[in-house]
This record gives C-alpha cells, structure tokens and sequence, in this order.
C-alpha cells in the first residue's frame, strides 16, 4: 500500500454549523460527471478537466452583489483571468446546483485529484472531485452510502445501532493500493453522525477503483466502523 499526500486544502474542509441531516441517494452506482466535449461559453472546447482548471482570487465582489451568486462567479472568473477549463470546472458545478470552483490539483497515483471550494456555502466548503484519464469527475462527497452498501449486511448491522446515522462531508484521503490488474484503488473516509455538531457514530472508507490506464471502474466498501 502506497501513502496517500494532500496538501492542508485537500485534507482540512469541515466547517461546523446547525444541525441538518443530508439527503442520501437511492442509485446504486456512483455518478461520473464526462466534462469533455462542453464548452465554456467562450467559444473554446474544453477537452478535459485538468491542472489547467485551478484558479485561486477573491469573490469578495459576489457578498454584496445584486446578481446570483452562481452568475457572480462565473463573471469573476471570465474577467479575471481564469483558464477556460477553470470556467468549465464552475459551469459544471453551478448547473448541479453547488458554485463553486476548483481551487487546487494534485496527481495521485496518476488520477487527478482537484480540490473544489464552495465559497457561498455555510457548511462544508471543500470538496473533492477524482478525475480519470478521460476527464470523468466523481465526486466523493455523493452517494456515499449508495443502495449497493446499504444493502450489505454489514450496514444493516450497523444502521441497527445507529439508526440515525449519515455521512457528514467533507470525505477526507485515507490511503491507497495496488490492484492485481495494475490499477489502483483510493480511499476516502466520511463519518457518519446524525448531525453537524454531533459526535461520530462511524466511519465508512470507499474505495474508488481505477484501471491501468487510469480510467474509472467503480466504487467499493472497504470499511465500516
């Protein structure tokens, strides 16, 4: 097994507030977002989402500003000198519903891994997207306990005893490993609480599958504690 390093942005992202229980989603398998083939708006084609899609500046400007923040951003962005596929990384996130931009990248055992900052949010303003050699974004903070986890047993045994238990986000890096076909399997860790400011009931680790050529395969329960 190989050491999974992060950089403090990528590793500290938790902000505590009210308490709010998320949403969990019912599909059983994780969601791949294809950013390719989108355009930013600006005339230019994106191929994929990439080290070239990080912007670090101040939207001080959208605090006060008349107009939605999703649209504030992205303008920040435009006249600001961001990429195209910085711009791109926001349209993707702003049409989800979550503006936000990517703020940092870091190749992992030849994965991306990019740092997203959600600057209008209350509660958990980091987050992280695994991006494949195809330019596939998986967020880690989505569907964690998907229903091909929740219908293994030992989920079921642990709901049993804390039946108000949810993932809380940010998931924070947790290690990786070698796969038998060359590929590589990271890992990432999310309590679970039944609340912001409550204490943990749990952990779950998921491990998020890759090929040997970096392409995205699947996600899998390694742990629940």
């Amino acid at each position: 097994m190989k050491p999974l390093l992060y950089t403090a942005p990528l590793l500290l992202a938790l902000s505590l507030g009210a308490c709010q229980k998320p949403h969990i989603a019912a599909e059983s398998s994780p969601i791949t977002k294809d950013v390719t083939a989108q355009t930013t708006g600006l005339g230019e084609n994106v191929t994929k989402i990439d080290a070239r899609a990080v912007w670090q500046g101040s939207l001080d400007a959208c605090r006060d500003a008349t107009t939605a923040a999703d649209a504030c951003l992205i303008n920040i962005l435009r006249t600001r000198g961001a990429s195209p596929s910085a711009i791109n990384a926001a349209r993707t996130l702003s049409a989800q519903g979550k503006p936000g931009y990517i703020s940092a990248w870091q190749p992992v055992e030849g994965v991306g891994v990019a740092t997203l900052e959600f600057p209008f949010r209350a509660n958990t303003n980091q987050g992280i997207w695994l991006v494949d050699a195809a330019g596939k974004t998986v967020d880690v903070d989505e569907e964690v306990l998907d229903a091909g986890v929740r219908n293994l047993p030992e989920y079921k045994a642990f709901i049993d005893k804390h039946p108000d238990a949810s993932p809380f986000a940010p998931a924070e890096a947790s290690g990786s490993d070698a796969l038998p076909d060359g590929g590589v399997r990271l890992r990432f860790t999310t309590p679970l609480r039944s609340c912001h400011a409550c204490a943990d009931e749990g952990h779950v680790t998921i491990g998020y599958d890759f090929d040997t050529k970096r392409s995205f395969k699947g996600k899998q329960l390694v742990e629940l504690r």
